[in-house]
């Protein structure tokens, strides 16, 4: 088999064009749509490295093509599923009047301060204002509700899940609210930050915490035995949000109870707990825009490829099985990969 440099294989396979002229990159991007074939209902565009400028332009200018030709109807993001909403109630035209008052509360990992950011939610804000566009656009966040410097109390998200039960049921709601927040107890106990380095810093095998779990349990397990009527008394997309909200309760609790832990493995642990989650979210999603449009993902290659991710970290290596590998088994999935040419605040020289 002829084996070709990098530049040769550009020269022969690649399809050129620039982000500047509408007509080589639309082209582009219709060559590589029509190659995927209708099954892909969910589209990742990875970024080698968080917070390029020139990969979010990108980035938002496929999207756009994407939506105005090729039925896509919404973008979910490396940032966290709960604050997200707030943000497509913005993009929806509803709630917060200003970009501002989203930026932060709506975003996880200060990813709400990025120029290109504020773009892309402008842009689908004007865009879904324009009543000639039938299908509206959604926002969505597919990341945990975890930073790299701490990881959120699972108040949030079991008070979204009790507040839709008590909607419907005041009396089942306000049992499942006395029996959880009697376990929850101060959020900054959770979101300790020591606690991402040192396990005995982490509540998260705590016996409140280790009764939370099985609180969490019995609610996931009367949203499902009780579908038919919840569904019935509100609609299948509230009830649909809800569970989500549960599971993330669910998986969040997990990562709580891994940080405490004290294997070798916790880092392993704690990263494949987050892109299975990521996985969940985005399986949820699709679902949910399904009969609507189609997905794109964005987020680090590390998370949307189909193979398994390595991190090394000093001398360390770590391997886990990304949010791509586990969508990869049950979606029509297909992912863009890209990398960093030259990056002098990363120290990546000319190769």
């Amino acid at each position: 088999m002829e084996q070709l440099s990098l530049d040769d294989w550009i020269a022969r396979e690649a399809t050129p064009f620039s982000v500047d002229s509408p007509r080589t990159f639309n082209g582009a991007v219709d060559k590589v749509i029509a190659s995927l074939g209708d099954s892909v209902e969910l589209l990742g565009f990875g970024e080698a490295l968080h917070g390029g400028k020139d990969i979010l332009i990108l980035r938002n200018r496929l999207f756009q093509r994407l939506v105005e030709t090729h039925g896509y109807s919404a973008i979910a993001i490396e940032s966290s599923f709960p604050r997200a909403r707030v943000v497509n109630e913005y993009v929806a035209g509803r709630g917060p009047a200003s970009y501002e008052a989203v930026q932060d509360t709506g975003f996880s990992h200060s990813f709400g301060r990025l120029d290109a950011n504020r773009e892309l939610v402008e842009w689908m804000r004007r865009y879904n204002a324009d009543p000639s566009h039938r299908v509206k656009l959604q926002f969505y966040g597919f990341d945990s509700p975890t930073e790299m410097t701490g990881s959120d109390s699972p108040g949030q998200v079991l008070h979204f899940v009790l507040d839709y039960l008590a909607s419907l049921d005041g009396a089942s709601g306000q049992e499942h609210r006395e029996r959880i927040d009697r376990l929850l107890g101060q959020d900054s106990d959770w979101e300790n930050p020591a606690a991402m380095t040192d396990p005995t810093k982490s509540i998260g095998l705590s016996p409140a915490a280790t009764a939370l779990r099985i609180e969490t349990e019995e609610l996931i397990s009367e949203l499902r035995v009780r579908r038919p009527e919840l569904v019935a008394k509100s609609d299948e997309s509230r009830y649909l949000e809800a569970a989500q909200y549960a599971s993330v309760a669910r998986q969040l609790l997990n990562y709580h109870a891994a940080l405490a832990g004290k294997s070798s493995e916790r880092l392993v642990e704690l990263l494949g707990i987050r892109d299975a989650l990521m996985a969940d979210n985005l399986a949820y999603m699709v679902s949910h825009e399904r009969g609507r449009g189609k997905v794109l993902a964005f987020a680090h290659n590390n998370h949307l490829q189909r193979g398994k991710s390595q991190w090394q970290l000093g001398t360390d290596v770590y391997t886990w099985w990304p949010a791509g590998s586990h969508l990869n088994e049950i979606l029509g999935y297909a992912v863009i990969g890209s990398a960093v040419g030259v990056s002098d605040a990363n120290g990546i020289g000319q190769p």
